[in-house]
């Protein structure tokens, strides 16, 4: 036979137990508390970080050069002339451009690196002067970008950076095409 062994419960042991359980609550309750507080107060990364930073974004600028110069409408065997040789007589300074654009894309998403221009122009950005003699149409531009959305979609950047890139992109077509619409 099993014996029950009971301990007497007072008043004051009552009482100091709904203290015990009362007092855990109340720290539970800050910490949620202080969370989400946190939560609140925590700035969203920036689309730099988002991205991954220069090593991600260096590898996107990588593969998406390389693209846009087998690309048949851009690249190589381009019907505008200036892009045609731009891809065929200019590839020793490839290098270069991509550590440019690598730098574009840091500065413009928010990360450390300042780009400047190597041929400043009216916008801050200096891309209709680096971008005039090729005579890049909207169409043209537009390529590029898909371009440039078909190398986002290899490497699986979330839909709402790839957004964002493309409208930063897109930011300065007009930039980039004021050496077609000049003619």
């Amino acid at each position: 036979m099993t014996r029950a062994v009971s301990t007497p419960m007072t008043r004051r042991s009552a009482a100091a137990g709904l203290t015990l359980t009362a007092a855990a609550v109340a720290v539970l309750a800050g910490v949620d508390g202080a969370y989400a507080q946190a939560q609140q107060t925590m700035p969203e990364k920036t689309l730099y970080e988002r991205l991954g930073g220069v090593f991600a974004i260096a590898a996107v600028v990588d593969h998406f050069s390389d693209a846009v110069v087998k690309n048949p409408i851009v690249g190589q065997n381009s019907q505008n002339p200036q892009l045609r040789e731009w891809h065929t007589k200019n590839l020793g300074r490839l290098p270069g451009l991509k550590f440019m654009r690598t730098l574009w894309v840091c500065n413009v998403s928010g990360g450390p690196f300042q780009f400047t221009p190597t041929k400043p122009g009216k916008t801050p950005l200096g891309l209709e002067e680096a971008h005039r003699t090729l005579r890049i149409s909207p169409a043209e531009f537009d390529e590029v970008a898909a371009e440039l959305g078909r190398t986002l979609d290899l490497v699986k950047v979330p839909q709402r950076e790839k957004a964002e890139v493309l409208a930063a992109f897109a930011a300065h077509k007009d930039e980039v095409t004021a050496g077609y619409r000049a003619r």
